[in-house]
């Protein structure tokens, strides 16, 4: 008989954890829908609709350089750029056909630069800490783009996460773009172009969504699983901007993917980074050594 009640006794202690842990996933996941669908209330001034012709070619150039097309594809009709290990991630349609379609001016600048949708709800994916520091100029101009694109499917995107995951995110862990913003800063003025530090710190503000504030590198927030962290390109000890010792190392590495020693660099949006200008990388170099 105390043979019997110890082995029940020894049950309970064995099985408490695994209890434990599933009513962690649990709360997570109801904390995940209520983040998922919370409003975000953010102060918002409307950038008015332009389309110019050099307007038009400066949105071109910044949707086929600052990462835009990796989730929404060339042509903006959307695309899945991360699959596997119940883990599925596609942007959506962002011509008129798709859900930017009935977009007033007010709703891209909510949509772009604070990670919000038109009805207040937190965007998961959308990395807008990149483009949160977007001149009302660039703004402008990427929405001109958008706007000029022949509609496409309609597509929505997609959002499936592995429970872990999404619990992790129902408890802050992998928090979305609208939590890290703030989003009560004010737009940046207008940056010359040029291989200059001022350039090349606007150019670099593409690059917080996955090396982090301060680009200090790390694991990529809301990345997948297997993706390896996110290198440091802050200067100190560790800084990969080492290992690029001229602007012209890193364009080389931004077009073929590959670093100095031959070596193919993981995750980056290569599709993108190639597309960028010489005068774009080399203010980016040019900041980021001078850190």
């Amino acid at each position: 008989m105390k043979h019997q009640r110890w082995l029940r006794l020894l049950g309970i202690a064995l099985g408490a954890p695994a209890a434990l842990a599933a009513l962690a996933v649990a709360t997570g996941l109801l904390l995940a829908e209520w983040r998922m669908h919370r409003r975000v209330d953010v102060p918002v001034h409307a950038v008015a609709y332009r389309d110019e012709a050099t307007v038009l070619e400066r949105g071109r150039y910044l949707y086929a350089s600052r990462g835009c097309a990796d989730c929404h594809g060339g042509n903006g009709g959307g695309r899945t750029f991360a699959q596997g290990g119940g883990l599925t991630l596609a942007g959506p349609d962002i011509t008129p056909a798709g859900v930017a379609g009935a977009y007033q001016p007010v709703d891209w600048v909510r949509t772009i630069r604070h990670g919000v949708t038109p009805q207040g709800r937190a965007l998961m994916m959308m990395p807008s800490e990149d483009y949160n520091g977007f001149t009302d100029d660039d703004l402008a101009a990427i929405v001109a783009y958008l706007r000029s694109l022949p509609p496409q499917s309609g597509r929505t995107a997609i959002v499936e996460l592995p429970l872990p995951m999404k619990a992790m995110y129902g408890f802050g862990a992998i928090p979305d773009a609208a939590s890290r913003i703030d989003h009560a800063k004010p737009p940046r003025q207008a940056v010359p172009e040029g291989v200059t530090l001022r350039h090349g710190e606007y150019v670099a503000s593409m690059c917080v969504g996955c090396h982090g504030v301060g680009l200090v590198g790390g694991k990529i927030r809301g990345g997948a699983p297997d993706w390896p962290p996110a290198a440091r390109l802050a200067a100190g000890e560790g800084s990969v901007m080492d290992h690029y010792p001229d602007a012209d190392s890193l364009i080389a590495m931004f077009r073929s993917g590959k670093r100095p020693d031959g070596s193919a660099v993981q995750v980056m949006p290569f599709d993108s980074l190639a597309q960028m200008s010489e005068t774009d990388v080399r203010a980016l170099h040019l900041y980021l050594t001078a850190r």
